[in-house]
């Protein structure tokens, strides 16, 4: 591949995705809370945009390291601590995607079964233990991000 067309490349999908990020939990999930009167359906579509983006993020942190590997082979040293950077963000989606996610959504599911919000239930203590961890993966995911896409501008001069 070209290197400066695969650098385009890394720069449009890291953009877009760390815009999709930043979009999601900063400005459609917490619109979510504020509009609809029901918290309970509010943490439903909340929990499912969640979902769908730590899948997305597995997936294109992937393709991103892949390339950050290629412009380290073809000369371009200064994507070794973009690399690390994208291994973080990997890391927090991966543990949100397969591991706190599913544990949420598990303790939820538990309360709906009993007719309860998970707020009502036993295990209201631990999923707000969770909701805390999960928030702060995203907001480190997010800063992970941030930075990369600064690198990334600096990197096109």
């Amino acid at each position: 591949m070209f290197p400066s067309f695969a650098q385009r490349i890394y720069s449009l999908l890291l953009g877009l995705w760390v815009g999709g990020l930043l979009t999601i939990g900063f400005l459609v999930v917490p619109t979510l809370f504020s509009s609809l009167g029901d918290r309970q359906v509010a943490g439903m579509v909340a929990a499912n945009l969640f979902k769908s983006t730590a899948y997305i993020s597995v997936l294109i942190s992937i393709v991103l390291m892949v390339l950050a590997n290629y412009f380290v082979r073809v000369g371009k040293p200064q994507y070794r601590i973009d690399r690390l950077l994208l291994l973080g963000m990997l890391a927090c989606a991966i543990c949100a995607a397969f591991i706190i996610i599913p544990w949420m959504n598990s303790l939820r599911d538990q309360a709906l079964y009993l007719g309860l919000s998970v707020r009502e239930s036993t295990h209201a203590v631990l999923f707000s233990r969770l909701h805390g961890g999960s928030t702060a993966i995203y907001m480190l995911q997010s800063i992970l991000g941030i930075a990369l896409v600064w690198r990334t501008t600096k990197n096109a001069d």
